[in-house]
């Protein structure tokens, strides 16, 4: 079978079962089935049990459930609620206050959580209610929930990233700290669009017309020492040299266990929501990993990998224009697929090549991720558009993508900042030295 034709053949066959609505990790799995038989008969399932194995024993794959698991239980508990409450108290008084809040807040879930979904929901659900008793506008509350929900997946601890390090062999510590400083400067920027577009259109984000004394913003910053110990316990015993990711995963573990039993939250049905939701989300993310690399594996063995690095090595582009084109990709998959099915996709094709041209391999792999946050609320696929229309389902579509796209040309402006300008991230990774 000739590389053009499995190439073909199996992302056609890929394209095929997710519009009939397949799951993507049975979607891969079951085509690397079918193909391997076709090209290698039974011992073509050698290559897929290889590399299923080979997977499995990754100890960065026991991070995963680990972090997953500090999400989940900071979901169950009411730790995030009185984050909140925090970030209300000390912001309401400017107009576009509490959308500054807001965008904090999300930042911070999204250290402690790791993921998309749940700092985009869990921001939605606490933060629409207040801003909705104030007069905010709908349209500028769900643009900011929506955009700064996808920080989830590129401020540390990022599962995703964890998954490009197992898949290039780059540090984790040093992707994270990546992640952490392109989504300072997505936040910042955030913050900047929203007190600018306050100030001048205040009817969208007025000031709360009540100021709560000094000492209850005080006793309300008691709420945030925990969430900040459980975010340092993880990010500073990795940057320090102190805990591989796996390490620190289990130190965040035990640091939100303590911080639940110390708000006396700690009870038996916790526990048994927690471990529930944890396995079952767990188990998704990791069967994608098993059919991504299994898919994978005999994609390459076919050629079909040197096939498409043939392929981008030919075109009549600079270094740069590859590059870029690789951005754009990643871009436009990321309004479709899993993130996590992207990256064992495409980072098998994109990273020698990267490496090949001489491209400082963590920027690229921080724009990459960078990329598949901007595909999240890019109409008309994009994840957080879905998450937005569950907590308004009164709201059109339509009005939903047009309330992200301010924030969309945001990303993509930063985005394209860090890109042009790599010794931004070159120079600041480099600490990490």
């Amino acid at each position: 079978m000739s590389p053009e034709f499995l190439t073909y053949g199996m992302f056609g066959m890929l394209l095929l079962t997710i519009l009939l609505g397949v799951s993507l990790s049975y979607a891969m799995g079951g085509i690397a089935v079918i193909f391997g038989f076709l090209l290698y008969g039974s011992n073509g399932f050698y290559t897929i049990v290889s590399s299923t194995f080979g997977s499995m024993w990754s100890i960065l794959l026991f991070s995963i459930p680990l972090f997953i698991c500090i999400g989940v239980a900071l979901g169950r508990s009411k730790i995030a609620n009185d984050l909140y409450a925090a970030f209300y108290l000390w912001s309401g008084r400017t107009n576009g206050g509490l959308l500054v809040g807001t965008s904090g807040f999300a930042a911070v879930l999204s250290a402690m959580t790791g993921n998309c979904s749940a700092s985009t929901i869990t921001t939605g659900l606490v933060g629409m209610p207040a801003m909705k008793k104030h007069g905010y506008d709908d349209r500028f509350v769900l643009g900011t929930i929506g955009a700064s929900g996808t920080l989830g997946i590129l401020i540390p601890p990022s599962i995703t990233l964890i998954i490009i390090g197992m898949m290039t062999g780059l540090s984790v510590g040093k992707l994270f700290f990546g992640g952490l400083i392109a989504g300072l400067f997505i936040l910042a920027a955030f913050i900047i669009y929203i007190l600018v577009r306050a100030r001048f259109s205040p009817h969208l984000a007025p000031a709360s017309d009540t100021s709560e004394p000094l000492s209850a913003k005080l006793a309300a910053l008691r709420s945030v020492i925990l969430p900040l110990l459980i975010v340092i316990s993880v990010l500073a015993s990795i940057f320090l040299g102190i805990a591989t990711p796996t390490e620190a995963a289990a130190v965040g573990v035990a640091a939100v266990l303590f911080s639940v039993w110390l708000r006396g939250e700690l009870t038996l049905n916790f526990i048994r929501e927690v471990s529930h939701t944890t396995a079952s989300v767990s188990g998704m993310v990791i069967w994608i990993i098993f059919g991504a690399g299994a898919f994978v594996a005999v994609y390459s063995s076919g050629g079909g990998v040197n096939f498409m690095l043939d392929l981008l090595r030919g075109l009549d582009l600079s270094p740069w224009g590859v590059v870029i084109l690789m951005q754009v990709v990643t871009l436009v998959l990321g309004m479709f697929l899993d993130p996590v099915g992207i990256i064992l996709l495409v980072m098998p094709i994109f990273f020698p090549i990267v490496v090949e041209l001489g491209f400082d391999p963590i920027w690229f792999a921080v724009i990459f991720q960078l990329n598949l946050c901007i595909g999240y609320i890019t109409p008309p696929f994009g994840y957080n558009l879905f998450y937005l229309k569950s907590l308004s389902p009164a709201t059109p579509m339509r009005t939903i993508y047009g309330a992200v796209t301010p924030f969309l040309v945001i990303m993509l402006l930063t985005g394209a900042l860090l890109l042009a300008f790599p010794p931004i991230l070159v120079n600041l990774t480099a600490l990490m030295n």
